[in-house]
């Protein structure tokens, strides 16, 4: 939705019913689940895929009586972008998308500001301005037009010689926020400093300092970060909370090592919009979703998400602890850091300095009269034991573990020392996730495929797909995605309810294959069997779910 526009959601849906973009049923579905869970009509709909963002943008559009500007498949040249000068455009939110010899069409995702046209009519005169409806992350994207390359402002900030440090951290931080990085490398090397940007998953070169400037960013940073300037030769771990444009506020972890030819600094961005991630955004389809949503409504349990460093289990449980947060349930968090900050919820920061670790820390929570409890991570045998006890006494608790499947994290339990009967008591739903990359909307295509030429990557292809041929979906690349034909990512998942007959085999000390074993038998999906759903869907690529996610034997 429109991050200017005070958009009524369900006069949208409205619009779309009446223009036949989808049918009643789906209509009643989507108010259903706008209602069930705390959403809207309009991301059921599109989380379904019953309407594409394009439609979502027609439809705005009508609602205020002007045509769309779909910015997605027909990108203007840079020329005539940069005729609206930077600051002109980014005040008024506007992008020129034709031009005409009595005309123009401005695209703004922001009709109802004042004095649009006029600050307009500076530029274009005696023309004619039409005025179009365009979705802001479209508007965004087209704004990367008018950044210089990362090295040319560097060479500029340099030659001006005026707080070179403060200015070249800025241009990075916006940069990489623009792009959506999730970290941001500043690697020293003999002459020079590379810095790269992981987006999606993958790191890409960003751009390159001299590296007689480096000393005076790291000790910028390190005062940000309230680090020790002096201490060259340690591990140092900080945060800094960072102010963007717009006056966004962004949570920052800073890591810095010592390597051979400096100190090497990570930067972890923690992203503001996980804050409005629903169930369904994170990637779960509609059966997953009522299975959490079915073991979250108990008074006591436990459920486990597990995976490696990265592959979102931290959001996808802010996404359960956003959903069922309301004002009669006291919700408190233990975390190692506190990644995202939830109105509403008490949580708690892991400091080692003052001995509050997570099994100490626990163990107060649990005198706090909780209702439910999220710990970060289960890391050590104590903290399993007070985890286990607590959802056995009447609190329902969310935690994260690393396992490489959902079926492993039984076994893994108990070498921690889990006593085999109180975790068949206590466990309701274990859950396993990777993230793999979102084909780019902007220029995704489908193409046939045929089984024989999939065996070559799937060798039991048969089992998955019926037809001799089918339809897959891929991305050409375009200036959206940076010419890599992904944009963003989604989880793929596999659960294993915790069943009575789940609860039996617990109590023998099971292996994870006598888990999988039982669960398969009860209906289960693998990782596999999830990502070539959203594989069929034309959500992500076949080669993507390869990458991400061991081929089922």
């Amino acid at each position: 939705m429109s991050k200017n526009l005070n958009i009524d959601d369900k006069k949208i849906a409205d619009i779309l019913l009446k223009e036949s973009y989808i049918s009643e049923e789906d209509f009643k579905k989507g108010a259903e689940f706008a209602k069930n869970f705390h959403s809207t009509i309009v991301k059921y709909l599109l989380s379904e895929e019953l309407i594409n963002k394009d439609l979502l943008g027609q439809a705005i559009a009508e609602s205020f009586k002007v045509s769309y500007s779909d910015l997605n498949t027909n990108i203007p040249a840079k020329e005539q972008v940069l005729k609206i000068p930077e600051a002109l455009a980014k005040k008024y939110r506007a992008v020129l998308f034709t031009e005409e010899k009595n005309s123009v069409v401005i695209a703004t995702d922001n009709l109802e500001q004042k004095n649009l046209k006029i600050g307009l009519k500076k530029i274009f005169k005696t023309k004619k301005i039409i005025l179009s409806y365009s979705l802001p992350e479209d508007i965004d994207e087209i704004f990367i037009f008018y950044r210089k390359t990362l090295d040319t402002r560097f060479a500029s900030i340099v030659k001006n010689q005026n707080k070179i440090a403060p200015e070249i951290i800025t241009e990075i931080f916006q940069d990489a926020l623009l792009y959506r990085a999730s970290d941001i490398h500043f690697e020293p090397q003999e002459k020079e400093v590379v810095i790269r940007f992981r987006v999606d998953g993958l790191l890409y070169e960003a751009g390159r300092l001299p590296k007689e400037h480096y000393e005076n960013i790291l000790n910028k940073i390190k005062v940000m970060a309230n680090l020790r300037m002096d201490d060259h030769f340690s591990a140092q771990d900080g945060a800094i909370r960072y102010t963007a444009e717009k006056g966004v506020a962004v949570d920052m972890r800073i890591s810095i090592l010592p390597a051979l030819d400096g100190e090497k600094i990570v930067v972890r961005l923690l992203a503001e919009y996980v804050k409005d991630f629903s169930l369904s955004d994170v990637g779960l389809l509609e059966k997953n979703q009522e299975m959490l949503l079915k073991a979250a409504r108990k008074p006591f349990g436990m459920i486990l998400v597990s995976g490696p460093t990265g592959s979102g289990k931290t959001t996808t449980l802010y996404s359960l602890v956003k959903y069922i947060n309301k004002p009669e349930v006291n919700i408190t968090t233990i975390e190692d850091p506190v990644e995202y900050k939830v109105v509403g919820v008490n949580q708690i920061q892991v400091n080692q300095r003052t001995e509050l670790t997570f099994s100490k820390g626990l163990r107060s929570i649990v005198r706090q009269d909780p209702d439910i409890i999220l710990v970060g991570e289960i890391r050590d045998k104590e903290t399993a034991e007070i985890a286990v006890n607590a959802a056995l006494t009447g609190h329902l608790l969310f935690s994260t573990f690393h396992a490489n499947d959902a079926a492993t994290s039984v076994p893994r339990l108990l070498d921690l020392g889990a006593e085999p009967f109180l975790l068949a008591s206590t466990l309701e739903l274990l859950i396993s996730q990777r993230l793999a990359r979102r084909i780019c909307e902007n220029c995704r295509y489908s193409y046939k495929e045929t089984i024989s030429s999939l065996q070559k990557k799937i060798p039991n292809a048969k089992k998955y797909f019926n037809s001799k041929s089918l339809t897959l979906y891929k991305g050409k690349g375009c200036k959206s995605c940076n010419d890599t034909g992904y944009h963003g990512r989604t989880a793929i998942f596999e659960f294993i309810q915790i069943t009575k007959e789940l609860e039996e085999l617990i109590l023998t000390s099971p292996s994870s294959q006598q888990i999988i074993a039982l669960a398969k038998k009860q209906g289960f999906n693998s990782l596999f069997d999830d990502g070539l759903e959203k594989v069929k869907k034309g959500i992500t690529t076949l080669d993507e779910l390869l990458r991400v996610v061991p081929l089922d034997q």
